[in-house]
């Protein structure tokens, strides 16, 4: 008795052991909570595993996925998380590559767009038609089912893009407007293979169809815009606008799908519409990209990693070619499309790489597209669709999707690198740096929003907040109001990926203050909000605004908006003459067009004709996508004129100029009062040149009488001009 007490019978040993050999028993993991805990810690470790491996971490998402599924290790149970959050994710891939495009340069390039995206559906279609029939032996309906899937494509390696910040590459505006052409022309055979195999597919049958889509895209472009300019207008909180823009997505998804279409299309043409109200650099479209990028897009690609069997490989032969004619049609004729259109329309390698490598990947598409065949027979009865189809085309997507990460993050790294040498020649020892003096609340995220659109991104300045309080008996109680507007506003820049400094600052006299601070963090210009509240002041300039713009000669933009800018429509911009010969106007035409082009609105310029063609070159130059026109304004005096011109959703812009300076005549005194009796109301910006200029700009302009011989002109165009 002794002994079994303290040595215990070999019958007994296997009790404490046994739960460690049947752990396996724990998977796969069915709880929800678990599931998405592992989810969340593949998406936190891939990036770091696959950097340390110079592997592009989109490979790393779906290899996890490959190894935790049912076909690998069998660890997580594929739940309806996958199947609910894979779907949003592919959505999310769509609607970002098109709210992330330059729709100007869409529109210049249409038809390039619509040849390469012909070529990226036509090519690998008949090639995978033709060897499915004389390689594999399959029938001409299944061959064609085949050469449906090859056809369309998915923007898998799409995230690799936004993170390099490139959606406004032409190459990435005609890589993904051929995805959409191409997924369209495979899908509309699709549904042609699926009624004749039904015995339908008539003339009433294509009508129908036809109308259907018709209707659906008529009423997404009428209805959608203004129903997203009323409620940006109406709401501004930030979470019901990241609301509604999902609920817009989502819709036009399920709309698409019930005239016939995958949700996909619906959720790209969304993102189309949407486009011109969500700016690249704004605060929503930060917090857009964050949550797709962060969770949906990521859970979209373990899915699609857990849907794979690479065992499958060992089955036999012929799902072995099934896999190697998949992936040799769908990855060749895509090559060829890709490296055709760009020799076509002369683009340089690297574009060519990367139009190659967005169109090369194959997921879910084509998953949903084998699944359509599934228990249909061909006309001699045979199975349309038969296993080793399935698995090989399952397969298939595991490496068309390693391929085409792989070359769209090298060429995603060749244009990033060449544009930042251009960047470095361009940029020179620009001094740019924003100050932002805030006070009211409701008016503060949009002088934000506005120094946000106008500021040179690549630079990566931060911009300053600054907030100035009277040095009196409600000093403590202003400043603690103060420190809390700017910690808002800092959250309103981070969300856009915008660093800003902030400062509370007591002053005897606010303009002091201001000027003070401009020159401790050796500020650039201000931006600032036009006196509005008729309580504190009844003058036009408000208490300090006159003093400040005296006291300072640096660049001051003065806005009075109404209403978000997201929701300009277009932006008119009065010029006076001779303002060509202020030191500052590089600065104020460059913010101006960059504005124009963040929001994607038209902007046009009144002003002389000598004014206007410098304008003009130079915008032709520096932003050649921006919509620039130009109207001739002879005299000063015809500014009340423009007031007929100028609706609710402009903004006019009033280029004005300080006593004694190049561009000052008697007429800009009487602008107070026009401005108050012609353009209550409007959506308004003054704008008071640099008379200190950038480095670029380090000109002589004291002697404007040499302009008569045009000698000094043709000087100031070449050097602002130079290559």
């Amino acid at each position: 008795m002794h002994h079994e007490a303290c040595c215990p019978s070999k019958q007994q040993q296997p009790s404490t052991v046994l739960p460690m050999l049947h752990i396996a028993n724990y998977f796969p993991i069915a709880n929800p909570t678990l599931i998405f805990f592992v989810v969340l810690i593949v998406i936190l470790l891939a990036p770091i595993v696959m950097g340390k491996l110079r592997i592009p971490h989109i490979i790393g998402m779906v290899l996890a996925g490959v190894a935790l599924g049912r076909y690998g290790l069998n660890i997580l149970e594929r739940d309806d998380s996958f199947e609910l959050f894979g779907r949003v994710g592919l959505y999310y891939i769509m609607f970002l590559a098109s709210l992330e495009m330059d729709m100007e340069g869409l529109r210049k390039s249409i038809g390039r767009v619509t040849v390469f995206g012909l070529l990226s559906a036509m090519v690998p279609m008949v090639l995978t038609f033709w060897i499915s029939r004389s390689v594999l032996g399959y029938s001409p309906e299944s061959s064609m089912l085949l050469g449906c899937i090859m056809a369309s494509n998915t923007l898998i390696a799409y995230p690799i893009v936004s993170r390099y910040g490139l959606g406004t590459k032409q190459s990435v505006a005609m890589s993904v407007g051929a995805t959409l052409i191409s997924l369209s022309l495979a899908l509309i055979l699709l549904a042609a293979l699926v009624e004749r195999n039904k015995g339908g597919g008539g003339v009433v049958f294509w009508m129908m169809f036809l109308l259907k889509i018709a209707a659906f895209c008529t009423a997404m472009v009428f209805f959608i815009p203004r129903l997203t300019r009323w409620f940006l207008r109406r709401y501004s909180d930030a979470v019901m606008q990241f609301i509604f823009i999902m609920a817009v997505m989502f819709l036009s998804a399920a709309l698409s799908e019930i005239v016939g279409l995958e949700g996909i299309f619906g959720a790209f043409l969304a993102g189309l519409i949407l486009n011109r109200y969500i700016p690249r650099l704004s605060a929503l479209m930060g917090r857009i990209e964050f949550i797709g990028n962060a969770l949906f897009i990521p859970y979209f690609l373990i899915g699609v990693g857990m849907l794979i069997n690479v065992g499958v490989l060992f089955h036999g032969w012929h799902i072995v070619w099934v896999v190697i004619v998949t992936v040799f049609c769908g990855t060749a004729g895509k090559a060829v499309a890709a490296y055709l259109s760009g020799f076509l329309y002369q683009m340089p390698m690297r574009d060519r790489h990367m139009m190659f490598g967005l169109t090369s990947a194959h997921a879910a598409g084509a998953i949903a597209m084998v699944t359509v065949g599934i228990g249909m027979k061909t006309a001699s009865g045979d199975m349309l669709v038969d296993d080793d189809m399935i698995n090989g085309v399952v397969v298939m997507i595991l490496f068309t999707c390693i391929i085409s990460t792989i070359i769209t993050e090298k060429a995603a790294g060749q244009i990033t690198l060449h544009d930042a040498e251009i960047s470095d020649e361009d940029s020179g020892d620009d001094d740019e740096k924003i100050i932002i003096p805030m006070k009211y609340p409701e008016y503060a995220e949009r002088l934000v929003s506005l120094a946000i659109l106008t500021r040179n991104e690549k630079l990566e300045r931060a911009i300053v907040g600054l907030n100035v309080v009277y040095d009196d008996q409600q000093m403590r109680v202003n400043q603690a109001a103060g420190a809390r507007l700017l910690d808002d506003m800092s959250r309103v820049a981070a969300a856009a990926n915008v660093r800003m400094q902030t400062q509370v600052r007591v002053a005897a006299n606010i303009a002091n203050g201001i000027k003070h601070a401009f020159k401790e963090f050796r500020a650039s210009e201000i931006i600032i909000g036009l006196h509005t509240h008729k309580e504190v002041s009844t003058k036009f300039w408000g208490e300090f605004h006159q003093s400040l713009f005296n006291g300072l000669n640096r660049q001051i933009m003065m806005a009075r908006l109404m209403q978000p800018l997201a929701t300009i429509r277009r932006i008119q911009v009065a010029v006076p003459s001779r303002a060509q010969f202020e030191p500052g106007f590089y600065r104020w035409l460059e913010r101006l067009d960059r504005l124009a082009a963040n929001l994607d609105c038209r902007i046009l310029f009144h002003g002389r004709n000598d004014t206007l063609q410098l304008i003009a070159q130079y915008t032709r130059n520096r932003h050649p996508d921006v919509r620039a026109d130009f109207q001739e304004m002879n005299h000063w005096n015809e500014l009340p004129r423009l007031a007929s011109t100028i609706a609710h959703d402009h903004l006019f812009v009033v280029v004005t100029a300080r006593k004694g300076t190049v561009s000052y005549k008697a007429a800009l005194d009487r602008l107070p009062d026009e401005l108050t009796q012609f353009f209550s109301g409007t959506n308004l910006m003054i704008v008071f040149p640099d008379q200190y200029g950038d480095l670029m700009d380090n000109m002589t302009f004291a002697q404007p009488q040499h302009t008569e011989d045009g000698s000094a002109y043709e000087a100031i165009r070449k050097l602002i001009f130079r290559k």
